[in-house]
């Protein structure tokens, strides 16, 4: 739409918590979308009910309220906003917004106002709080003058925020005049009455559909699953989570491969919380042959005036096909399936892992999705670049048989999908290439087809990896290929990547040199060996290493690499904060930080290294002038003698 304005950086108030975003009104409507994708809120001219502005601290709010009895906080207005957005909206959408003031004197006696399922305490004619009437979970009579409400915490309301509103009390005395009682009836007993009439207080709310036992894997349980009208309930016997409908981002229906489950998927925005951890996919799985038979709660009336075209009186077929249908219709939220992508057994996902973890990716027509654990969502529009890597490339052995595949974000963030199988690549390529996203070239950065194609082509295993070259090219020294005897690696720390590649391939690449000498040592493989002086090991590698000469106290200690001062300055913290961490996994994930680290973020460890190189080439010069010193002394002994 070309009519309208347009405000970036605007926070989602109220119930969602704080979120920055776009908000843009035209003459149809408005709408605000949350920055780096996620929610969106789409609200027409003719669902608007009231407009209002409020000066808050450092901003102004626009209050939108609908016929649905939402109501919406918008924050982040200058002040120049409120009268070019009052005037577009009374020119084209005919609308006046009212003028709201907050009181800020601290009183808390005053009057309530309550507007649909929203109550606002009144100091005076300005506005001290007010609190939706949807959160509240019970409310209650205590003695005869206290009204006290009890909100929902451990669900989407609370995702975002540290604190959460628990409880609050109203003392409305027996001489209230705005809530007037009578001889069987105290003021408190009809506010609290009001109150019930509005509020989501849902002990005597009956389900609309119940899943018993469904095996949810994040967070993980089996659960009780009512679906109400305006929430669904997860009930285990360790938690119990209410989840509103408005926090319903979107659905994903994603069948397995080969397998008798598959995955639904509820995506939220804000993310439930159970402690200190948030979720903000819930990741359902059903048995796919599994079929249910379902009446709805719902009567004939409900049906047609309020669910038309979207429910049907009872459900019949494959259970998650029954709750995905049931769930779209009560909570409007969209269904996501597999799209063109096939696999080449033609299923609609490649198996791979990520942090570590065996699972599913999925590449759908806007996004990949990574599941079961971790649920990982990535949208085509956040992707920078997508780049493919020959499996092992980051410093572990390396294979023909699989690859892995590399994303990075426009936010600097990095996602790495492990041990893809060789056979998908021609698919997940064209795939790739075909929704136009940037794939980076492996070596020299020239044309990303031929550049990814020459990776992978080789079935050679011990064919060179250019990542990997360009890995140990950077390392150094001709020196970097022996291995560092004053370092004693914990058992953890083998195959931890380095940056001068200290294993069986350094050998090949670093000792060879030219490409004349790999040839040579390739053909001369199946020949006996020659007998020659070993360059800290022999041609096979260290599994048939000579004994070592007994080291001399007097020589410099070896420069370390960069990676060894990344993990001496980093596995303090990783233990603190991973107290029962085996030390192979501490490794591991050090390997894993290092490999996703920047240039940049590598910079001050590489600088170290290269000091510590300095100290050891001049130490080394003055070491080798006094063996040779030694040696002459020596030869003229023997003369003597």
């Amino acid at each position: 739409m070309t009519d309208g304005h347009l405000f970036n950086n605007i926070l989602l108030g109220g119930r969602a918590g704080s979120n920055p975003g776009q908000f843009k009104v035209y003459s149809g409507g408005l709408a605000w979308k949350r920055q780096g994708g996620g929610k969106t809120i789409e609200i027409e001219k003719s669902d608007l009910t009231s407009v209002t502005w409020m000066k808050v601290p450092r901003a102004y709010q626009l209050g939108v309220r609908t016929k649905d009895g939402l109501f919406y906080k918008f924050i982040g207005f200058r002040e120049q906003d409120v009268s070019s957005l009052t005037n577009f909206m009374q020119k084209n959408m005919g609308l006046s917004p009212d003028e709201k003031q907050l009181s800020v004197s601290g009183q808390n006696w005053g009057g309530i106002d309550i507007n649909g399922n929203m109550l606002t305490f009144m100091v005076g004619s300005k506005q001290a709080f007010e609190v939706s009437l949807a959160d509240v979970s019970q409310t209650q009579m205590q003695g005869k003058t206290d009204v006290l409400l009890e909100f929902h915490v451990d669900d989407t309301t609370g995702g975002n925020e540290k604190d959460s509103l628990m409880d609050l009390s109203f003392h409305v005395p027996t001489s209230n005049t705005q809530f007037l009682g009578d001889e069987n009836r105290t003021a408190a007993q009809v506010l609290w009455e009001t109150i019930m009439g509005v509020a989501d207080v849902d002990s005597s709310e009956e389900a609309v559909v119940t899943f018993e036992g469904i095996a949810i894997l994040t967070p993980r349980g089996r659960y009780s699953v009512e679906l109400h009208l305006s929430f669904l309930r997860l009930q285990g016997q360790a938690n119990d989570f209410k989840i509103q409908y408005s926090s319903i981002v979107r659905l994903f229906l994603l069948p397995k491969s080969n397998n008798p489950h598959t995955f639904v998927v509820v995506t939220l925005d804000p993310p439930i919380r159970k402690g200190q951890t948030l979720y903000p996919h819930i990741v359902i799985q059903f048995e796919t042959e599994a079929v249910v038979e379902r009446n709805l709660a719902l009567t004939k009336e409900v049906l047609a005036e309020k669910y038309k075209d979207r429910l049907e009186e009872s459900y019949k077929g494959l259970i998650h096909e029954v709750f995905t249908k049931v769930l779209r219709g009560l909570s409007g939220a969209k269904v996501t399936r597999p799209g063109s992508f096939r696999s080449c057994q033609d299923g609609y996902a490649v198996k791979s892992s990520l942090k570590a973890e065996d699972g599913l990716l999925y590449p759908l027509e806007k996004g990949f999705f990574f599941l079961p654990k971790p649920p990982t969502l990535i949208l085509h529009e956040e992707i920078e670049f997508v780049e493919f890597e020959r499996h092992g490339a980051g410093g572990a052995s390396i294979s023909s048989h699989y690859f892995d595949l590399l994303v990075k974000l426009k936010n600097d963030q990095e996602h790495l999908f492990r041990n893809i199988q060789r056979s998908e690549y021609h698919n997940l390529f064209n795939f790739i290439n075909g929704k136009h996203l940037k794939i980076m070239n492996l070596g020299d950065g020239q044309g990303a087809t031929g550049g990814v194609t020459a990776v992978l082509r080789d079935t050679d295993d011990d064919a060179v990896d250019p990542h990997l070259e360009r890995i140990k090219n950077q390392a150094g020294d001709e020196e970097s290929d022996e291995e560092d005897e004053d370092f004693v690696a914990d058992k953890d720390d083998s195959g931890s990547p380095t940056d001068d590649s200290g294993g069986e391939d350094s050998d090949a690449s670093e000792s060879g040199g030219e490409k004349e000498k790999l040839s040579k040592k390739e053909a001369s493989s199946s020949k006996p060996p020659v007998k020659r002086k070993p360059k800290g090991r022999d041609e096979e590698g260290s599994e048939k290493r000579k004994p070592k000469k007994k080291k001399d106290p007097n020589a410099p200690k070896r420069a370390m690499t960069p990676f060894m001062y990344f993990s001496m300055a980093e596995r303090g913290n990783m233990k603190n904060n991973n107290p029962d961490l085996p030390t192979t996994e501490i490794a591991k994930k050090l390997g894993e930080m290092w490999q996703k680290m920047t240039g940049e973020e590598k910079q001050p460890y590489i600088q170290q290294s290269q000091v510590d190189k300095k100290r050891y080439e001049k130490e080394s010069a003055v070491y080798r002038g006094a063996a040779a010193m030694d040696v002459d002394s020596g030869s003229g002994g023997n003369e003597s003698d």
